[in-house]
């Protein structure tokens, strides 16, 4: 086969394929026989100018936007690697969770490849990418605490290894990205929500609205951001029209309150991942995911895993979104451990990362 060439002393060269939501990217990773990782290449290109007229994401349109581009995106990524697709040991491609449009192009041209050059195919969960990302970037490896937080999932687990999850909790309603989303569609910020809620709480008062901090203090460590999204409407319909002082101020309280209840929440997780783990072992604290990049977020939860004695470790901005590098490294560490797939392999828009876990009542398809 074609990626003989690359067992032994020689890396790993793994093509990732990210095609799950809106943006349509495409990564070039090479993995060393030490387990060190390099980016090659990495080019995202996002939709957001072809959804925003909509509001948010339109499946249809996200596919075809896929289809449209991916195959320049792939050809950018080799030439910025400067390599070709014989240097190729494996095609890593997103299969799930996702939009479903969007997971069958990526899926689609990565078997194309990986049956046109005789190499593995590598079906990745999309969640598991964001979980094991801090191995790329800070050479971090299994066990540790993760925090997933992105615009569909908003989840704790303890990451034991490559394949191996054990979910501590979840997100009841809306995902922590999906509020911001939301909020700052109420507020007349546009979208991506995220971002523009927190360049907006940079001017306001956060003390002006009292808003709840949901969860807090309950014995198991989920999440629930529905009563707070409700709050925060309240409060602005109160003062319509808004002024730009107003909606600063809403913008600075409601991140105020995400901020408090996430730490409060990963403060339970801390607990009973230290009880779980084990005293010998190095408690390690990673926040991954999209919301990751909330520089505000960031901050309590460093300052929260130093006083509960964990080590804490999030990627760079650039990947906490979504993104393809993390597909093709997640590709490379199952590639290391034979975890291959068949060309049959599906696509799953619902695709739980630890199948195992109790379902919390009224997490549905967020479980």
């Amino acid at each position: 086969m074609a990626n003989e060439e690359h067992q032994g002393n020689r890396p790993s060269i793994v093509l990732g394929l990210e095609t799950s939501c809106d943006e349509t990217a495409a990564a070039v990773v090479a993995r060393e026989p030490s387990g060190e990782g390099r980016i090659l290449a990495s080019i995202v290109r996002s939709q957001w100018e072809q959804h925003r007229p909509f509001g948010g994401v339109v499946p249809e349109i996200a596919a075809r936007a896929h289809v449209e581009c991916l195959d320049v995106l792939v050809r950018e990524a080799l030439n910025g690697a400067n390599v070709g697709l014989d240097d190729l040991s494996a095609v890593a491609a997103t299969t799930g969770p996702g939009l479903i449009g969007g997971l069958i192009v990526g899926a689609i041209t990565g078997k194309a490849i990986a049956m046109a050059r005789g190499i593995p195919f590598i079906s990745v969960h999309h969640l598991e990418a964001h979980a094991l990302t801090v191995g790329l970037t800070e050479g971090i490896a299994p066990p540790y605490l993760l925090l997933l937080v992105s615009g569909g999932h908003t989840q704790l687990l303890i990451v034991r290894g490559v394949g191996d999850y054990e979910r501590l909790g979840t997100t009841i309603d809306d995902a922590l990205g999906e509020a911001f989303d939301k909020t700052a569609k109420l507020l007349g910020l546009g979208l991506p929500g995220g971002p523009a809620v927190e360049r907006m709480a940079l001017k306001g008062d956060g003390s002006r609205f009292k808003l709840p901090r949901p969860m807090a203090g309950r014995p198991e460590p989920h999440f629930s951001f529905a009563g707070l999204k409700t709050a925060v409407r309240r409060a602005a319909e109160k003062l319509a029209p808004l002024s730009d002082q107003d909606v600063a101020d809403i913008s600075a309280a409601f991140e105020q309150a995400v901020v408090d209840s996430v730490s409060d929440r990963c403060a339970r997780a801390m607990e009973i991942a230290a009880a779980r783990l084990g005293s010998d072992v190095p408690l390690r604290f990673v926040v991954a995911g999209g919301v990751a990049a909330n520089q505000r977020l960031r901050a309590s939860l460093s300052e929260l895993a130093q006083a509960r004695g964990f080590s804490f470790h999030v990627p760079p901005a650039n990947l906490c979104g979504d993104n393809a590098a993390m597909i093709a490294w997640a590709g490379a560490e199952r590639l290391t451990r034979g975890m291959v797939d068949p060309l049959d392999a599906p696509v799953r828009p619902r695709w739980p990362l630890d199948a195992n876990a109790t379902p919390a009542i009224g997490a549905g398809v967020k479980a």
